[in-house]
């Protein structure tokens, strides 16, 4: 096997230094790894989702298809109409 250095943003190596103290893998075949997964197989979820994870599905009462309804929700509840001030 060959070596190769390559030099890497700083949070891309906490997240590999991360992943390999998780899976007790060394980084290397965590490298190794991510880079044998085709393209279109990846599935990097985004930082953004992973900072509110946790709240996902957290509010009772709320339709499930909420996403992809919110206009039709949001005019069933009136928001932003006949508010008073």
């Amino acid at each position: 096997m060959k070596t190769l250095t390559v030099r890497l943003p700083e949070a891309l190596v906490a997240e590999i230094e991360g992943e390999s103290r998780r899976r007790k893998l060394s980084k290397s075949d965590v490298v190794r790894e991510r880079l044998s997964i085709k393209p279109h197989t990846r599935h990097r979820s985004s930082p953004t989702l992973d900072a509110i994870a946790d709240l996902i599905g957290s509010v009772d009462g709320l339709p499930k298809d909420l996403s992809a309804r919110k206009r039709k929700y949001l005019k069933s509840t009136r928001y932003g109409r006949d508010r008073s001030r």
